[in-house]
């Protein structure tokens, strides 16, 4: 057996550690040379933005047993590429599906867009967690200045937030985990009247940052999911997968269970 794991999220990396530990061969596509940092030593990172026709190529490598689409939840292009992938190569395909824990939050909008637009007519001070590259649509005059954009500490992130106009002392270049503490302290330091979120999941730090903001009597903005997918918890992945190799080893196994509760926390983002 050999995976080809399509990473991008927590729960892929917890993914290719599990298997890495049951010595199951499995290479982990990521988009960027900071994504391949955060993977688990021990495993092959192939490393660079793929279209449909390089995940084809990829594919052909090795004799993979399975794709595992563990890319972001609202990365819809690329899911849809590597599903045609797999197909064209006849490659058995699982999605690996973060589950969704939108609550009935005070504000809610179905794109980006409409969030800034709707922060527009809010006041106070905005905290952005939905990422360096979706940040265009809080760039407007007037919506900019308010804006606290939390991104990943690279280069391209600070640049692309300088590119677009958002005030140097605001910009947050910080690499989670970000637990509730430390949610609830960047808003009280900064003055949030407003957190935006994407709808991210456990493994994404959703309620860490929704109960920071109810402690801080902050308002939540959460960008709805672009698409409603099917897929398969983590859990159920693994359990395919165990099957398929007939062991009799329980997913909490050494104690796997343990292992993942600590490492979601390591890599919640």
């Amino acid at each position: 057996m050999e995976v080809l794991l399509f990473g991008g999220t927590s729960e892929g990396r917890l993914l290719a550690e599990w298997l890495r530990d049951l010595h199951i061969p499995v290479t982990v596509c990521v988009a960027t040379e900071y994504g391949s940092l955060l993977l688990p030593q021990g495993v092959t990172a192939h490393t660079g933005r793929l279209d449909q026709a390089g995940m084809e190529r990829e594919i052909d490598k090795r004799p993979y047993t399975w794709v595992i689409d563990a890319t972001h939840p609202y990365a819809v292009e690329v899911t849809k590429q590597l599903q045609a992938a797999a197909a064209s190569k006849k490659l058995p395909y699982l999605r690996l599906l973060r589950t969704s824990d939108g609550e009935d939050l005070c504000h809610k909008a179905d794109s980006l867009a409409r969030a800034a637009e709707m922060l527009q007519h809010m006041r106070g001070n905005i905290l952005l967690t939905t990422g360096s590259k979706e940040l265009d649509p809080f760039a407007a005059p007037g919506l900019v200045e308010r804006c606290f954009p939390r991104v990943l500490p690279t280069l391209e992130a600070l640049e692309r937030c300088l590119t677009l106009g958002f005030p140097p002392s605001h910009i947050l270049c910080m690499q989670g985990p970000f637990s509730q503490m430390l949610n609830e302290a960047l808003i009280r330091q900064y003055d949030i009247k407003i957190l935006v979120t994407k709808d991210s999941g456990g493994f994404g730090g959703f309620q860490n940052k929704v109960q920071a903001a109810r402690a801080a009597d902050c308002a939540v903005m959460m960008v709805e999911r672009p698409i409603q997918e099917t897929g398969l918890t983590l859990e159920e992945i693994q359990g395919q997968i165990m099957d398929s190799l007939r062991l009799k080893i329980p997913f909490s196994g050494r104690d796997t269970g343990s292992v993942l509760m600590k490492k979601e926390e390591q890599n919640r983002i």
